[in-house]
């Protein structure tokens, strides 16, 4: 595997897809077997990869470039940094996990693997992008088969089935329904997706072909442009160029992390998806938005980052404290979820504002813990649904006298997601609150109010569906008993719980990510070791306690000192 890992990691899923087109949909288990082996081969590929990452060493490692079109400055460059890795794992870790959710799936299993095997590719193909067109190219891949695994596998909602037409018949997949954007269904909510990631998509790909062409570097290259471009002092409609390509980069693709107020369209998504697909929806394709601002415009526009990110700290308290209330009064529970999850990438819009060490490792770690959290909640959600057949909470009750596995697989992934200690989600948590709070302290407040509110809603929905009297209708209902049904939520559960008790590799990985891009945009400059103790100037963050310097390249920066008022140690 060695240097090429990252071929691995990238093309086992197409390939796995591609073999699936040869197989007929009579011989299910070969299918199902093509897919979970490409899927591991990912896994074990991602798992060296993570491992094998040197954060001394720092930088992008792992690259592998091949030239596509010399004269367009393109090239399929791939590389990954500390904040790159963690999210390939973690995509890798869902599409196993969610190959063995949906392994009972009847309908067409050969397509929807292979839909599910390229979601899952594209995602990660954008977390080792290293040039601007591969980037996008990927991103707007992972479109196709949301659309797809929506709008053929997904289901309808409560109210799709009290629609009725003038004449009383019920409007079943037709054109004219798919356009009614007052209706909830699995087509709504798949052209509802479709529409909003495309047309904001759209914003993005217009920065970054103005970064392209007012570079002059006649190059996609990430590398190049973030060493080189020089955007700053381009007077363009009363402002500088540089603020509107940052504008279009960030709310093009804020869109899909998802940032209030272009969130709508997530939740409805998530309500409609297959548990597979809203695991790698609310698992990666959400972070897909906030890897790509840091990846376009905190390397290539650092100094325009520093200006324009307090907007992303306004926007973030809405993001919190919405779609916590939403989650609360909601009565499905993969709605709950869903607004959960957006209400959750709030924090990591927090971590990524306040622009410090500190903050910015917990908002990647917190991208990486929540796709572990949701990923089993999801995965729960659906195996509720298909017991039951329906995700209405209040109908529901009493499920953990027939699920015992799956209700206390389901307290330790409400307690991942409201950040309980022992859980990675918790170190991430700690970490944006304690980072942000000199900078930010009133969307600090808010972060904590949205954690209690958090708390609420999940307790509510456990109550809900495990606990009280139980609806005898759903006494056919059983638990998760095979070790494919099993599987996926151990290996969650293990990552998310392991992780929370040796977080070290992790954060160093991170870390070594990090602090390159911290340097950059606060513009500070090592301080020499005088021997006087003094630390990085404050733009930095607050003050580091411990004896592990931050990481830069193969630079390693002075570690901070706590003094006291009087200016002693």
């Amino acid at each position: 595997m060695g240097e090429h890992a990252l071929l691995y990691i990238l093309f086992a899923p197409f390939l796995g897809a591609l073999g699936l087109i040869f197989v007929s949909n009579r011989q299910p288990l070969l299918v199902r077997g093509i897919a979970a082996s490409a899927a591991f081969v990912s896994l074990i590929a991602s798992i060296y990869l993570f491992y094998a990452y040197d954060p001394v060493k720092g930088g992008f490692q792992f690259v592998e470039k091949l030239e596509w079109s010399r004269q367009l400055g393109i090239s399929l460059h791939l590389g990954v940094d500390g904040i790159g890795t963690p999210l390939v794992l973690a995509s890798t870790i869902l599409l196993f996990a969610g190959i063995f959710v949906s392994w009972h799936i009847k309908d067409r299993t050969k397509e929807f693997y292979i839909w599910l095997l390229i979601l899952a590719a594209a995602t990660i193909g954008v977390f080792m992008s290293l040039d601007l067109f591969f980037l996008y190219f990927f991103y707007e891949m992972s479109v196709i088969p949301m659309y797809l695994l929506l709008g053929m596998w997904g289901s309808h909602t409560k109210t799709y089935l009290e629609m009725t037409d003038t004449e009383g018949m019920k409007r079943r997949d037709s054109v004219g329904f798919i356009f009614n954007f007052g209706s909830n269904s699995k087509e709504y909510a798949a052209m509802k997706l479709v529409l909003f990631l495309s047309a904001f998509a759209v914003m993005a790909l217009m920065g970054i072909l103005l970064i392209y062409k007012y570079s002059g570097l006649n190059t996609f290259d990430i590398l190049v442009l973030r060493e080189q471009a020089n955007l700053m002092n381009i007077p363009v409609l009363g402002t500088t160029l540089d603020k509107i390509i940052w504008v279009l980069v960030f709310f093009g693709f804020a869109s899909i992390a998802p940032l209030w107020p272009m969130h709508s369209w997530s939740p409805v998504g998530h309500a409609a998806a297959p548990a597979a697909t809203s695991m790698l929806h609310a698992g990666v394709l959400m972070k897909l938005g906030h890897f790509s601002i840091i990846r376009v415009a905190f390397e290539i526009l650092p100094e325009t980052t520093r200006e324009m990110m307090p907007i992303a700290a306004v926007l973030c308290m809405f993001s919190i404290i919405y779609g916590g209330f939403v989650a609360y009064y909601a009565k499905d529970t993969k709605y709950v979820i869903g607004y959960s999850s957006s209400s959750h990438m709030g924090y990591v819009f927090l971590g990524m504002a306040a622009l410090n060490y500190i903050s910015l490792s917990g908002a990647v770690i917190y991208m990486f813990a929540h796709a572990m959290a949701t990923g089993m909640l999801f995965a729960m959600a659906g195996w509720v649904y298909d017991q039951t057949h329906t995700r209405d909470i209040p109908s529901l009750g009493g499920l953990s006298n027939k699920m015992p596995f799956i209700s206390a697989c389901f307290i330790v992934g409400c307690m991942a997601s409201i950040g309980m200690p022992g859980t990675v989600n918790f170190i991430a948590e700690i970490m944006i609150i304690v980072g942000s709070w000199n900078k930010y302290p009133l969307q600090v407040v808010v972060a904590m109010l949205g954690i209690v509110l958090t708390l609420a809603y999940l307790f509510k929905m456990m109550r809900g569906l495990f606990y009280g009297p139980m609806n005898q209708k759903y006494g056919h209902a059983h638990d998760a008993i095979s070790t494919v049904d099993r599987l996926p939520l151990l290996i969650m559960i293990s990552v998310s719980i392991g992780f929370g008790i040796f977080p070290m590799h992790l954060y160093d990985v991170v870390r070594s990510g990090v602090d390159p891009l911290i340097v950059k945009i606060t513009e500070v400059v090592p301080v020499a070791q005088s021997g006087d103790g003094a630390g990085p100037p404050s733009a930095i963050g607050l003050p580091e306690i411990g004896t592990t310097p931050p990481i830069v390249a193969n630079k390693t920066l002075p570690t901070p000192m706590l003094t006291s008022p009087g200016g002693s140690e």
